[in-house]
């Protein structure tokens, strides 16, 4: 090769090094800071706490999202075990026990047992508990819910504080804060530090756009529920099975909501809160699909 040929030659391959990188670059998914964790009652493999932690782990998973009102020293063992992350801590009483019920008694149970959740939360090294502030229904009003809820949990944030970890509420099918406006507005009105939101994808679907809630949400959200939902589905056979869907066949428009997310800065869990998961094979199918949907 003569000395042109090779300069030539050199000059061809310096330009496709800088262009070649580039070009990749805009191609590729983008990464994204989000810690991919599972809902521990999603987990569908039979066995102990550690058998499915193991499980969960197998299938690729950074951290479970455990109930509350478990046996704490079985939960902390299957953690050290299998170094999986504890994402968030799912309050097991406020459904039985609304925190807007009439009954000043069960909005007493219903404080006490957000109050073990923020414990357990604390001991699994956890930093929010997914909380439902209560229901509206034909024995308990909206206004009365709204109004109650706040007075309950304002008694708990100086606690949570306390321990450091936040009350989340979530968007679930409660008949309650029903946009993101007022979402964020309930949340603004309880003036703590450790109170936020836990954002299900998938819940808001049927009356409106996650991607929306998102941008009005902003910093209140602290953690995030993956989770499919299909119109379509629920418009034939019932809002209920809408849930029926496999990830990414359903109408979450999941590019439009990890742009959402990007915007507003959002680093941490998603959580799967999703069908599939009774088998290892099934676990990890949804592991690679929270994969997939991350680099949307």
């Amino acid at each position: 090769m003569n000395r042109r040929s090779f300069l030539e030659l050199t000059a061809t391959t310096a330009a496709l090094a800088a262009t070649t990188p580039l070009a990749f670059a805009e191609d590729a998914p983008k990464k994204r800071a989000l810690k991919k964790g599972i809902m521990y009652g999603t987990v569908g493999v039979h066995g102990t706490v550690m058998e499915k932690f193991k499980a969960v782990k197998a299938a690729g998973f950074d951290g479970v999202e455990p109930n509350s009102h478990m046996d704490q020293e079985e939960v902390l063992r299957a953690r050290d075990a299998t170094g999986l992350e504890m994402a968030s801590v799912c309050c097991s009483t406020h459904w039985a026990k609304p925190i807007t019920h009439p009954s000043k008694d069960v909005r007493a149970a219903s404080v006490a047992g957000l109050k073990q959740a923020l414990q357990d939360a604390k001991r699994y090294g956890a930093t929010s508990v997914l909380f439902v502030a209560g229901v509206v229904n034909d024995q308990i009003p909206y206004e009365d819910a709204y109004k109650r809820a706040q007075a309950e949990l304002i008694k708990v944030t100086d606690y949570a504080e306390e321990l450091g970890v936040f009350i989340s509420i979530e968007n679930v099918w409660n008949n309650f804060l029903l946009s993101p406006v007022e979402a964020a507005r309930f949340v603004d009105e309880l003036n703590a530090d450790y109170v936020g939101w836990h954002m299900d994808i998938g819940n808001v679907i049927n009356y409106g756009w996650p991607e929306q809630w998102i941008r009005t949400l902003g910093k209140r959200i602290q953690r995030l529920h993956i989770k499919e939902y299909s119109r379509k589905k629920a418009d034939k056979e019932g809002k209920w099975a809408g849930f029926d869907v496999e990830f990414l066949k359903g109408d979450n428009n999941w590019p439009a909501v990890m742009k959402a997310l990007d915007d507003i800065g959002y680093t941490g869990w998603g959580i799967a809160e999703q069908g599939g998961g009774g088998t290892p094979e099934g676990l990890r199918k949804l592991s690679d699909e929270m994969d997939r949907i991350f680099a949307s």
